[in-house]
């Protein structure tokens, strides 16, 4: 979908409860009242360069923004604020998003952090399907005697994540590679850890998703084929056979319906000690597994 018009709007004056105020009643049809509010606030802070404490307890001081009403429209459009602001917080650091790049969630932090736990002493990792490069530069500046690579398809992606590593000064080998044919030849390892956040929403549950996800966000990088919606594991675990090391591990985010099928999956990939984890809405969403 076009964003909506971008040209400049004429600026708007009231106080800063007043707008917030204006922006979570358009926008709670959309989303309900507490993430309108969260949105909201998100939205005016960029606007207006006030932090959003501040907006809160001094919501009697007088506001003007120059681009209220373009913002607006945007986000009552079902544009994602994070496309709209430019950025999101992924494990306590901003990173650069925008369209043709999939928006990073908690649940993918809460990932993250799993493998910064438990692979302290990994040397090599590789990041299947970058995409904004959260993963791959959150573990090179957590694990920092580590080597870490990330992948995906899209040069648009590459170009964010790059950028993203950049800014961050995370030490990331960045390369084009195609998870379902060539990822072993791109990258030929040995790794210690391999982990990917693929495709995983299946055709038939796009209808049921959200306008802000459906619309805006990338579908190559969020939906499968209903009769084979495994593919890009598969892929990637009958890679992972010649680009890990021994006792390996693979970490998935996986579809919170999916977890059984994972747990055959692998283990018909030679596979073992799967462990499945929830996230904090307690769904099954995290996958680890040692290459036998």
């Amino acid at each position: 979908m076009p964003a909506p018009d971008t040209r400049t709007a004429p600026q708007t004056t009231a106080t800063r409860g007043e707008i917030l105020g204006r922006l979570t009643a358009l926008l709670t049809g959309l989303y309900g009242d507490r993430e309108a509010r969260s949105i909201a606030l998100v939205a005016v802070s960029e606007l207006s360069g006030i932090p959003e404490s501040a907006l809160l307890t001094d919501p009697g001081a007088p506001l003007v923004l120059e681009r209220f009403g373009q913002i607006a429209a945007q986000l009552a459009a079902g544009r994602p604020v994070q496309y709209v602001v430019g950025h999101t917080e992924f494990c306590g650091r901003r990173f650069a998003v925008r369209e043709g790049v999939l928006i990073p969630r908690p649940e993918t932090e809460e990932l993250t952090a799993w493998i910064v736990r438990d692979e302290q002493a990994a040397r090599t990792l590789l990041d299947v399907g970058t995409g904004s490069g959260c993963i791959a530069a959150s573990l090179a500046l957590a694990l920092p005697k580590a080597r870490v690579s990330a992948a995906d398809i899209s040069a648009a992606a590459l170009e964010v994540a790059a950028e993203n590593c950049r800014t961050l000064g995370a030490r990331v080998d960045l390369r084009r590679a195609d998870a379902l044919h060539d990822l072993g030849e791109i990258f030929p390892g040995p790794f210690d850890v391999i982990v990917s956040n693929p495709p995983y929403v299946p055709q038939g549950d796009r209808a049921s998703m959200h306008v802000n996800v459906r619309e805006y966000e990338p579908g190559q990088a969020l939906f499968v084929p209903d009769d084979d919606p495994l593919r890009f594991y598969r892929a990637i675990a009958r890679a992972g056979r010649r680009m890990l090391r021994p006792a390996g591990r693979l970490y998935f985010e996986i579809y919170e319906h999916a977890a059984d099928a994972m747990r055959r999956m692998l283990g018909e990939e030679g596979y073992a000690d799967t462990e499945v984890r929830c996230d904090i809405n307690e769904k099954p969403r995290m996958v680890c597994s040692r290459l036998k």
